[in-house]
Parts: C-alpha cells; structure tokens; sequence
C-alpha cells in the first residue's frame, strides 16, 4: 500500500518494550437494531438490513446488506464487496449493474461504514475468513430473492477477501468474479516486504493490538472529495480523509491471506481482473494522481493477479484511479463497457 506503514522499522526495534503496555480493544454491548429492510442512506431505491454476526475477539459484531432490485427481475445479481477504510456509497456503480437487468447487493462488513457499532475499533481484523459469513449472509439473502446467478465483485482489500472466498469455499451460484484493483501484494520497498513484515506479522499472533500507522497520507482523498475538486462526497467518519493507523492483527491477516494465494489459488471460476495503467509515487507530480492509482502497485496486481486462477482476463484503465468506479466519468465509462462485454461473453 502506498505510504503504508511508515513506522514499520521504528515499531520493530521498539516492538518488544511496547507490548507489554498493549491493551484489548473495547468490547461493546449489542444496542439492538432492526433486521428488518429499512430505507437506505443512498435513497432512489436502495434499501439496508443489518445482520446479526455471532461475537468476537472484541465482542457484538453485525454486517449490513444494502440492495437495489432491478426493474427487468429476473434471476441474475451482483454482489459487491468494499474495501479498507471504505464502504458502499458507489450508487453509480449500482445503478449501472440495475439498468443492465442486474439485481444489485452490496455489503458493508463488520467494522465497515453501516456496520460499525459503538465503541467498536473500525477496521479491525485477525484474519480474512472473519468476513465470509457477512458474505454468506449476503448470499442468503439473494437466494431468498430468487437469485441463482451471482457476480461477486470486489475492491482493493474486498478484492483480496473475494479471492480468498472463492479460493476457500465457492459458493456453486456465483458464476463470475470481478476485482477492482485487488490489493495481492503489499506496497512496500523491498526490505520492508521481506524483513518487517515478517516481524511485524509474528508479533501479531500474540500482540494483535500493536498499533502502527499509516503516515496519514490524503492524496487519494483528495483525488475523490468535492471539496478538494474531486467528483465525490461521501461520509468521512466511514471513510476517513487520512490514513487511519492499523494494528498488528490487521497487518498479520492480510499478509496471511496474500501469501495463501500467492501459493496456492486455484479459483474455478472465471475472474476479471481490473486495474490501472499506472500507480502514483512520491514525488510524482501532483496531478498524476488524479489519473493513477495512489494506493497499490499496479504491476504487483497484474503480477498476482494472474495467478489467481485458471482463467482471469486481465485488463488496463487508462487513466484508472485506485478505485476505478470513483474515475473520471469517461474512464468510468470505458470500465462499464469492459465490464458488460465481458459478463455477455462469460455468463
């Protein structure tokens, strides 16, 4: 990830004198909440329900399902995934799969956007199986609509656990996967991904509450937000304008879950695999970065990408951001027509 972890090599040296001041996070009492289907924040037709997840590590748990029925019916959906320090607020996106004659589901996982509980530390992770049951809960729920179709589509982090879900458990009616620029690889320097990592992944097994940060990085943000000339508005409680901090039990569950499908992937259905032709680097000029992707190394996902299984058609966006459905509207334009040539050719 770009700027992640720009405290890795002072946390490792001071890693042991600090862990024994780590605390656990806060547990939370459930403060109830309806399940039933409710109007959703987005409005035009999306609506939301929460789903109770059994407790963890760190106590009451729910994920939401947020969809948007198409008016063609039919049997066909896509189910959407998002991905770190983000949530479902892409209606665009949405809508396009609905005015396609695609019911639409999207998922907000436990910790995420509509999910977060109070007192709840947001993001938290220990492992990337954690989220498959607010995806299976989704699936569920598309089963009881009478979907028997289902495109599952992820972004970034959701790109790695959609691979991940595949990987472990395909779920014999989802036909297709989309990812989004999957985050496969970590984006990191060299040592960093070989010497710290490792460590840092150690010490999360048995002190999961390190916290590291991020270095508090906004140029995607302000790639995206109204405010800075961007196209987008969205909640930035949910979707924080820095880079929030991690912990160590984050950092450990995605290096685990990449290195499961860097050894062994062997997804069966058939992947599309988006990204774009560029990423942003420090000391890029500025405006790249408006037309790149600020966040991972595009070379590292076509990289793993590709790998992922027995048939993954690999496409570039030119001009992609990190999230490519948040571009400039005619790079989002061009991605809607892969994506639809693509799903008539393989469905």
């Amino acid at each position: 990830m770009k700027h992640t972890f720009v405290s890795i090599i002072a946390m490792v040296g001071i890693i042991l004198p600090t862990i024994v001041s780590c605390k656990g996070s806060a547990t939370v009492q459930n403060p109830g909440y309806s399940t039933s289907w409710q109007p959703d924040i987005l409005g035009d037709g999306y609506e939301m329900r929460y789903v109770h997840q059994p407790d963890d590590y760190s106590g009451a748990v729910r994920s939401t399902i947020i969809r948007k029925q198409s008016p063609c019916g039919g049997s066909r959906g896509v189910l959407y995934v998002h991905g770190f320090n983000d949530y479902f607020f892409q209606s665009e996106m949405g809508d396009r799969f609905v005015d396609s004659c695609y019911n639409f589901y999207a998922v907000d996982l436990r910790k995420y956007g509509r999910s977060i509980m109070p007192g709840q530390k947001m993001f938290q992770a220990r492992a990337m199986d954690e989220y498959f049951p607010d995806i299976d809960s989704a699936l569920v729920q598309m089963r009881r609509d009478g979907i028997d179709e289902v495109v599952l589509m992820g972004h970034s982090t959701g790109g790695l656990t959609t691979s991940l879900f595949m990987n472990a458990s395909p779920d014999t009616i989802i036909k297709a996967l989309i990812l989004n620029s999957p985050f496969l690889d970590w984006n990191l320097s060299p040592f960093l991904e070989k010497a710290a990592i490792p460590v840092v992944d150690v010490a999360g097994a048995i002190f999961p509450n390190i916290k590291i940060s991020q270095g508090k990085s906004r140029e995607y943000s302000e790639s995206l937000l109204k405010k800075y000339g961007g196209e987008w508005d969205y909640n930035t409680s949910w979707k924080l304008e820095e880079s929030p901090d991690v912990d160590a039990g984050w950092i450990r569950a995605i290096e685990e879950g990449q290195e499961k499908l860097h050894k062994d992937s062997h997804i069966g259905v058939p992947v599309l695999l988006l990204h774009s032709d560029s990423s942003y680097v420090s000391g890029d000029n500025p405006q790249k970065a408006d037309r790149a992707d600020a966040v991972l190394d595009v070379a590292d996902i076509s990289k793993y990408g590709k790998l992922l299984g027995g048939s993954v058609t690999e496409v570039t966006v030119d001009g992609g951001l990190h999230d490519l459905a948040l571009s400039r509207k005619e790079v989002r334009d061009s991605m809607y027509v892969i994506i639809f040539n693509w799903l008539n050719n393989n469905l």
